[in-house]
C-alpha cells in the first residue's frame, strides 16, 4: 500500500504542484488579521483580501499577487517553517509542518473540493471585501481555528 505524497513528501521536497494541491481553499489566509500585543494570539477579521474572490475562496491574481499586494506573504517551506503561527490551524502548511495529519475534510483526502465548504471551514458567504471601506477592528471574528 502507497501513502500518499503530503504523508511522505517534505514541503521542501514537494514539486510546485503538489504544494499548491496542500491548500484547501477555505480562504482563511487571506483575511485581514492582527496580532494581539499582550498575548501573541492572532485574531481575524471578516475583511478579505481585495484579491481574493470571495465566491470561489481563491486569489483572483494567484500568481502576480506578490507583485499586486506587497504584504502578502508567498508560502514556501521556509516562511513556513520560520512562521506559520499566523496561519490558521486547520491549514495543510501548518499541519504538515508539525507534522500533523489533514483533517478528514481536506479536498486531498475527500477528493472533493467542496468538502471544506461542507464542513463549514470555508469562508464563502461568511466574508465581505475590502470596497465596502469598513473597519477590520470593527468586524473581528472568533470563529476561525
Amino acid at each position: 500500500m502507497t501513502h500518499p505524497y503530503w504523508q511522505t513528501t517534505p514541503l521542501d521536497q514537494m514539486t510546485a504542484e503538489q504544494w499548491d494541491a496542500l491548500c484547501d481553499g477555505c480562504g482563511k489566509c487571506c483575511l485581514e488579521k492582527f496580532q494581539d500585543d499582550d498575548t501573541g494570539r492572532i485574531i481575524y477579521s471578516r475583511i478579505a483580501c481585495e484579491l481574493l474572490n470571495l465566491n470561489t475562496c481563491r486569489c483572483r491574481e494567484y500568481p502576480n499577487r506578490a507583485r499586486l499586494m506587497p504584504d502578502c506573504v508567498t508560502l514556501t517551506p521556509e516562511s513556513v517553517q520560520r512562521s506559520s503561527g499566523w496561519l490558521p490551524e486547520t491549514c495543510a502548511y501548518r499541519l504538515l509542518n508539525a507534522h500533523e495529519p489533514l483533517p478528514h475534510w481536506h479536498p486531498l483526502i475527500t477528493g472533493d473540493p467542496q468538502s471544506v465548504v461542507d464542513a463549514g471551514h470555508s469562508v464563502r458567504g461568511r466574508v465581505i471585501g475590502p470596497e465596502t471601506g469598513e473597519n477590520p477592528l470593527m468586524h473581528l471574528i472568533d470563529w476561525i481555528r
